[in-house]
């Protein structure tokens, strides 16, 4: 283990491999994007290694893909499994109902689609990821190219009439150029301190043309994992309205930390 390794690292992984606990032999699953996604390919990984664990997985980025075919994950598309078991993804705010803001890694689009088609959604992260209502995070839009600064005014006249905090809209940039999602598009970033409706916002963003998806995930996710720097799991259901405590055994392998970011 990396002496240098700091406890949200840690947390990350503890939530990770306790999610992929979940992971049953035969499973189709989602693979989701981000940092707490990265350390869930890895276990996943390890589990296929060590016990011969027989999944496909259908990544939710190119990033994604690209870790779980170094990390021999067998891939598959959603086109052609049709329909997947679980989901397994990072989030960057989720609230007390399990609604979630995602995008900070500019996949919420795939992310989207692949856990709606899942039975299950899990969402690994953090204890800093939880609050008490959405909005903190700036909220991604995902928007076509085309005409994206009259859909940019078109969102910052939809705000006016929302329930929120703040209305400063951004271009997410890469340097000095618009970042390209995996589908060629272009993200806003909403900023808006506070959403009181995330339900109503989610529905009337995506009725603006040039829009194609935001990143509020409402009645998506099943299960919350939040790991902790001492081992410690914390699992939130919200169909049996349970909390569940406890410890995930912190020895990762060398493998798992090979090529880390």
């Amino acid at each position: 283990m990396p002496a240098d390794l700091n406890p949200i690292d840690k947390a990350k992984f503890i939530a990770a491999k306790r999610a992929v606990g979940f992971v049953q032999d035969g499973m189709k699953l989602g693979l989701g994007t981000g940092s707490t996604a990265a350390w869930m390919v890895r276990c996943l990984a390890e589990r296929i290694r060590e016990e011969g664990l027989r999944v496909v997985g259908v990544p939710t980025s190119t990033r994604t893909a690209e870790l779980a075919v170094s990390l021999g994950v067998p891939l598959s598309t959603l086109d052609e499994v049709k329909w997947l078991d679980l989901t397994i993804d990072g989030a960057d705010e989720f609230d007390p109902s399990l609604n979630l803001i995602k995008g900070g890694g500019a996949a919420l689009l795939q992310e989207k689609i692949v856990a709606t088609a899942s039975d299950q959604m899990i969402v690994i992260t953090d204890a800093a990821k939880e609050v008490v209502q959405l909005g903190a995070f700036p909220l991604p839009v995902e928007v076509i190219p085309f005409g994206w600064q009259t859909t940019k005014a078109l969102v910052e006249e939809t705000l006016v009439s929302m329930d929120v905090l703040g209305r400063d809209v951004t271009l997410r940039m890469t340097g000095d150029r618009p970042l390209v999602t995996d589908e060629s598009n272009y993200i806003l970033d909403l900023h808006l301190n506070r959403i009181g409706n995330p339900r109503q916002l989610a529905l009337v963003l995506n009725q603006i043309p040039g829009v194609v998806e935001n990143g509020l995930f409402i009645d998506i996710c099943d299960i919350v994992i939040i790991g902790h720097a001492d081992g410690r799991a914390v699992v939130r259901d919200i169909n049996t309205r349970t909390v569940e405590e406890d410890r995930v055994e912190f020895a990762p392998s060398d493998n798992i930390f090979t090529d880390l970011d």
